[in-house]
Formats: C-alpha cells, structure tokens, sequence
C-alpha cells in the first residue's frame, strides 16, 4: 500500500472543505502542511488528482475515481475503530450540534441536563438553524436534518420520523368555527413558512390530490415562530409532532381535519461528516437522542 489514511484523510478534507485552507482548519494542520501531503499523495499515485486555481479546487477523473474509494477505506477504519473504542473509553471534548430551533427546543434541550451527567467530559455547543449550513464552513459537528437529504456526501442516522398534524389553538376556534371541510379553510386565518415554500403544501385530501397548498395570511422563518402564533390563537398551520405533541396531550393545541389529512411523516436524521477523532462523541450523541426519541 503506498498510501497512507493520514493522506487519505487530508484528500477526502479537502474535497469536502472546497480548499486546503479550510481542510487544514479542520484537522488542526498548517495550509502548508495539507499542500505537502497532497503533493506527497499525488506523487506516489503518479497522477494529479485536484485541479487547483486560486479560486477553486476540481476533481480530475482520476480524482473522481480515487474520493470514492477512499472514503470506502476510511469509513471501514472507522467503523471498526469505533467499534472497539466508543464504549469502551470516556468520551470527551467539544461537540458542535446544530438543528431548526424548533427541534433544539423540544427535542434536544429538554435531555441535556441527563447527557451532560452521563457525559460529563463532552462540552456542547448548541446552534440553530432556521436553513441548511454547510457543517465544515460553520464547524458544525452533527446537524439534525428534518426531511429528505440532498447532501449524499454526508453519513446520516435516523431519528424518530415525525408525523405532520393540521393544528389550532381552542381559543381560535371559539372565536371563529372548526373547519369540516378542506374547502372551509379558505374562510381562515392560515400561518406558514417563508421558505421552502414546500413547507406549505399541507397532507390534506382535496378532490384532486392529497396536498393542500395553503394560502397563508401569515408566514415566518421558523417553525417555532408558527408554534407560538398558533398557541396564541392567532391561526391554523401545518405542524410536526416533535414540536407539538404535548400541547395536543394537554388539548392546549387541536388537530382538526383529522378526516382528510393522509397520514405524513417526515424523516428526521442526524448527518455527520466521518472523522475519527469525532466518531465517539458523535455516535453517543446520536445513540442517546435515538434512546430518547425512541427512534
């Protein structure tokens, strides 16, 4: 083997980062010291597998061909180095989280005084998200992503799926009628979301599909944001269970449509780049919140 995983490591950081610069930042090298070894790397493969200009890097052919074997290889390391040691040592140091505030709120906040007991040498950094980031430009260790991924670079677990419910206060519906039909919901007040605007189309029966496109008279960038408007009485919305399942237990919130709503679940994961000095915490975390939200 003429390569070694230190090189594969740095090759695969560089890739992901978009620069030897921001590779270097990650695994603690000199920017110097990442050029080396890819020079290094390219040498003993005799073959130029980044294209670099001032601007950018690009995948050679070659390049293409080798990213993906070598994440193979690095993976594999790491599994079975995590195997061996994530159970087995006391895990410490600083995990960065970041997720929807909705999510940091009510599904992770409420477990962390048990984490950091049963964890005590993992510091935690807890950063919310209204959109997707970047988790190597934002230094973001593991990320909660709430529907389907489009990053297929990144390793994903699954967390408990969340079922979506068509929601209102008691308040607002003394005030201004149950809707029995989906057609009625145009005579009321709907809140929704800026962006994506996918967010919007709601899990209702109509006479031509099984999506609603609400037409909201209030929208906001943060699912928490809705929650709270919707609790106030102030309108119907569109809202997951992991945020909403204890006002709906104290009947604080009402599911209404129950009739016409196909049932609609939205995936959640925890997405992660590998990398071995992470791997411990990560998976504890990770495994702690599939614990908890009995995923």
């Amino acid at each position: 083997m003429k390569t070694t995983t230190d090189e594969l490591q740095t090759f695969i950081a560089i890739v992901d980062a978009g620069s030897i610069t921001a590779a270097a930042e990650r695994l603690g090298q000199t920017t110097s010291g990442g050029s080396r070894t890819l020079s290094r790397l390219e040498k003993k493969l005799d073959t130029t597998l980044l294209m670099r200009t001032t601007r950018k890097i690009q995948l050679t052919e070659d390049g293409k061909v080798f990213l993906e074997h070598s994440r193979s290889i690095v993976n594999a390391f790491d599994e079975a180095e995590e195997a061996v040691t994530s159970h087995s040592k006391t895990a410490s140091g600083l995990l960065r989280v970041d997720s929807a505030s909705p999510f940091i709120l009510h599904s992770i906040v409420p477990y962390m005084d048990e984490f950091t007991k049963l964890y005590p040498g993992i510091k935690l950094e807890l950063h919310s998200s209204e959109r997707i980031v970047d988790l190597v430009e934002k230094r973001i260790d593991v990320a909660i992503r709430i529907g389907n991924l489009q990053d297929s670079t990144l390793h994903a677990k699954s967390l408990k799926p969340s079922t979506l419910r068509i929601l209102a206060s008691p308040k607002y519906l003394e005030k201004y009628g149950t809707p029995k039909t989906v057609e009625d919901l145009a005579k009321h007040k709907l809140i929704g979301f800026t962006d994506p605007k996918e967010l919007n189309y709601w899990p209702l029966r109509t006479a031509k599909s099984d999506t609603y496109i609400a037409n909201c008279h209030i929208n906001a960038s943060s699912g928490e944001t809705i929650f709270q408007l919707v609790k106030r009485g102030v309108g119907i919305a569109c809202l997951s269970d992991f945020m909403t399942m204890p006002d709906i237990e104290k009947g604080s919130l009402v599911q209404i449509l129950k009739n016409h709503t196909v049932d609609s679940r939205q995936p959640i994961q925890a997405v992660y780049y590998r990398n071995t000095q992470l791997s411990s915490r990560i998976t504890l975390f990770i495994e702690f919140l599939q614990k908890k939200l009995k995923a």
